[in-house]
């Protein structure tokens, strides 16, 4: 993200929680609210990729992250995190939920149990925790702002994508939901689709593909810092990336 943009300096002082922090897209955004002036609490489930995304963040010439190891399938976990972040700062201004997991692409009728259980622990169940959880600090904020990630596969299933897709779809359900039950506070929510991206769940996905072809991370920053804009609300429904850059680029 480039310093001099008109929204470099956009969240000064902003609390914002960002989810799968440690790689891909949630890596990029948590870089991106850290240059904007974000304080970023980064939760992910490896200490070491935490640390490694901390000196990033120290390099950018920012104040530190306060990092998180957590796997979001302990949804007692997250409510503890929401205590922690009540007592620490007594609001949450920002949301990420970038946190995912594709799973086996397999047939429905094959699929492994634990397989389906662990996809929609981590990419429904876990953002129905946080809602829970956060809900409350948002609407303590002056403008709170909740950024769900979404998928293509919600809204276009496949075949052999079962979980992925399923959990997707419920995320959009639920996010919209949220969006519904909020609507007369100041608390707003935003559902993106990234489309394809640069990411190891995408090589994990398509293996064939040339990731050279596809956008890097760090150019959905843009898109998410003006959703977090307060002066206006985001758009309803989901927010296409691709659509969005194709419009600023037209």
């Amino acid at each position: 993200m480039n310093a001099d943009s008109p929204t470099a300096s956009s969240l000064d002082g902003q609390i914002a929680l960002v989810t799968g922090a440690t790689r891909g897209i949630g890596r990029a955004i948590a870089l991106g609210l850290a240059q904007a002036g974000a304080h970023v609490i980064a939760c992910g489930r490896t200490q070491g990729a935490l640390e490694a995304l901390d000196d990033e963040i120290r390099g950018l010439g920012v104040a530190s992250a306060t990092l998180v190891p957590l796997d979001l399938a302990d949804g007692d976990g997250v409510d503890r995190l929401g205590g922690v972040i009540h007592e620490r700062w007594g609001r949450l201004d920002v949301l990420i939920s970038a946190a995912g997991l594709l799973g086996a692409t397999t047939p429905v009728a094959h699929l492994d149990p634990k397989v389906w259980d662990q996809v929609m622990a981590v990419n429904l169940t876990a953002n129905y925790r946080l809602i829970r959880s956060m809900d409350p600090l948002l609407r303590c904020a002056d403008a709170g702002r909740a950024v769900f990630l979404t998928s293509g596969a919600a809204t276009s299933p496949r075949a052999f994508w079962g979980p992925y897709a399923a959990s997707k779809a419920g995320l959009n359900a639920l996010a919209a939901v949220y969006a519904d039950e909020i609507e007369h506070t100041p608390v707003r929510v935003a559902v993106v689709n990234p489309g394809p991206m640069r990411t190891r769940m995408r090589a994990q996905a398509f293996p064939g593909e040339d990731p050279m072809t596809l956008p890097e991370p760090a150019e959905i920053v843009p898109l998410i810092l003006e959703l977090l804009d307060r002066e206006r609300a985001p758009a309803p429904g989901v927010v296409s990336f691709p659509q969005w850059t194709s419009a600023r680029t037209a």
